[in-house]
């Protein structure tokens, strides 16, 4: 029997997601900025669940959709909002973002994305980890061009992606009447490469938020910043 991951206030399964939760998808779901109070959230690329279940902690969102596109992750989804203390509030979708652009009737105030991003069309012989972690099962030009669609007027998309991809991600994004806001860049020590890049957009134009954000001092030794982003979820934080 599968033990589930457990958070300080809910627990995910995850034994039939091809990608298991990791540090972006928690760094995403506890730095994303809910200023503007979101009500209507969507999660894009769902897995497991884990950053739709850590909004729906750190927000009163009335509603978070999620899509997911593989059947085993949908699956392993849908369980894991059931059984969340959120379930009223939580909703998976098991569509491709193109069927659910053509199909969606609200808009969203806050979308969230850790978004595949191995550009390389290789293939492990897993067929769902690779769908999960290759740029092909969702471009980040389609991406971008549907969140333009799917985003509020005054709406936030979120997201994280290498450090590498930023100003090509940028570019795409501003080529669909999205802004960049806010951009921490994230690295494993204070002396380590940036590896991350955690970013927001809006249709507005403003002067962009900069910081960087260090994991780890030394190994197992988590930094002040770090340990204050995600101590409201990890047990031992």
């Amino acid at each position: 029997m599968e033990t589930p991951f457990q958070f300080k206030q809910f627990a995910v399964h995850q034994d039939r997601c091809a990608m298991k939760i990791g540090t972006d998808g928690v760094l995403l779901g506890a730095w994303t900025p809910l200023d503007s109070d979101p009500q209507h959230i969507l999660d894009i690329g769902s897995g497991t669940g884990i950053i739709a279940l850590m909004l729906a902690q750190r927000s009163n969102a009335q509603e978070i959709d999620a899509l997911e596109i593989e059947p085993n992750a949908y699956e392993q989804c849908v369980e894991n909002f059931e059984e969340s203390p959120w379930a009223d509030r939580l909703f998976c979708y098991h569509a491709s973002l193109r069927m659910f652009v053509e199909e969606a009737e609200t808009s969203y105030d806050l979308i969230v994305s850790n978004p595949p991003f191995y550009n390389e069309d290789v293939s492990s012989g897993d067929v769902p980890r690779d769908m999960a972690r290759q740029s092909s099962t969702l471009p980040f030009d389609e991406l971008v061009k549907s969140v333009s669609i799917l985003l509020s007027p005054n709406g936030i998309f979120a997201t994280v992606i290498p450090c590498k991809e930023e100003a090509s991600f940028v570019n795409l994004a501003t080529k669909a009447g999205l802004h960049l806001q806010k951009a921490t860049r994230v690295k494993g020590t204070s002396d380590a490469d940036i590896k991350r890049s955690l970013l927001t957009f809006s249709f507005h134009k403003t002067v962009v938020e900069e910081d960087v954000l260090v994991i780890e001092q030394k190994r197992h030794v988590y930094t002040p910043a770090y340990v204050a982003l995600t101590k409201d979820f990890y047990l031992k934080m």
